[in-house]
């Protein structure tokens, strides 16, 4: 079995891969940059137990890791629970990706993986939105990465707003199935301006991607934000919450059988 994980700014998602390639359970931990290798540990254990998996069958690992601090956290913890060091996503990990980018490494290791399943799992080109701690939008022409538009998140934005702004209030996003474009008081004009303003956002630079390659373009959307933004948006995004973990699982064995071969 090949445990997954992707260290988020916001949160960490734990991902676990039977002997068939099925991802048998996905979890998401809030993540804490404080958190020492025993608390990461606990908190695997926790996952483990709470689906009713067990760690001693993992013969395999592999990690993404946005958040530098947490990294070898994670990785340590991974090692001691598992025997197995995980793959770590990052400079000379085999992508099956011609990246179009200065410096490579750059680029998060999160939006790799994302990258790597939406190429092997829809049609050229592809916009990838990532809606997260912020929300970026890549373009991929056949295995070609042609690059990226990082924006803030909605949630982000939404903090921002309300601790910069003294009279508008901290509100929640947890809202009704629908809300209303024109908002009647403070908390619903604030909440239709940060839901239909980021899905304007989002359409708006999917149209301008298609107008610069001339073509139309299949988009798919992943993160914990993109349910509450993709009933707002115009076009037709299709929503893969497993994108990254199927990523980080092509990865692992993209790498491992390249490294039986050698």
């Amino acid at each position: 079995m090949i445990l997954a994980v992707d260290v988020g700014n916001s949160n960490t998602t734990v991902g676990l891969f039977d002997q068939t390639g099925k991802l048998s359970f996905r979890s998401t931990l809030e993540t804490s940059q404080s958190k020492t290798r025993d608390q990461c540990a606990i908190d695997l254990f926790g996952v483990f137990r709470l689906y009713g998996a067990e760690i001693r069958e993992v013969t395999g690992a592999i990690l993404s890791s946005v958040v530098p601090p947490l990294t070898a956290v994670f990785a340590d913890t991974i090692t001691r629970m598992t025997g197995k060091a995980p793959l770590v996503v990052g400079p000379g990990i085999k992508t099956g990706l011609n990246i179009k980018a200065e410096i490579h490494d750059q680029l998060g290791s999160d939006i790799v993986a994302s990258s790597v399943a939406a190429m092997a799992g829809y049609q050229s080109p592809i916009v990838m939105i990532d809606m997260g701690t912020a929300t970026s939008l890549s373009l991929i022409q056949g295995s070609v990465y042609e690059g990226c538009i990082i924006m803030p998140g909605l949630t982000l934005a939404l903090r921002a707003m309300s601790e910069r702004a003294a009279a508008l209030p901290p509100i929640s996003i947890e809202s009704p199935a629908q809300v209303d474009l024109l908002g009647r008081t403070t908390e619903e004009a604030m909440r239709s301006g940060v839901l239909y303003g980021h899905a304007s956002m989002v359409d708006g630079m999917v149209d301008r991607i298609e107008a610069r390659i001339g073509q139309p373009v299949t988009v798919v959307a992943t993160g914990g934000n993109a349910p509450r933004i993709l009933c707002y948006c115009r076009h037709e995004i299709q929503y893969d919450a497993d994108l990254v973990m199927k990523g980080l699982y092509l990865l692992y064995q993209k790498n491992t059988r390249k490294a039986k071969k050698a």
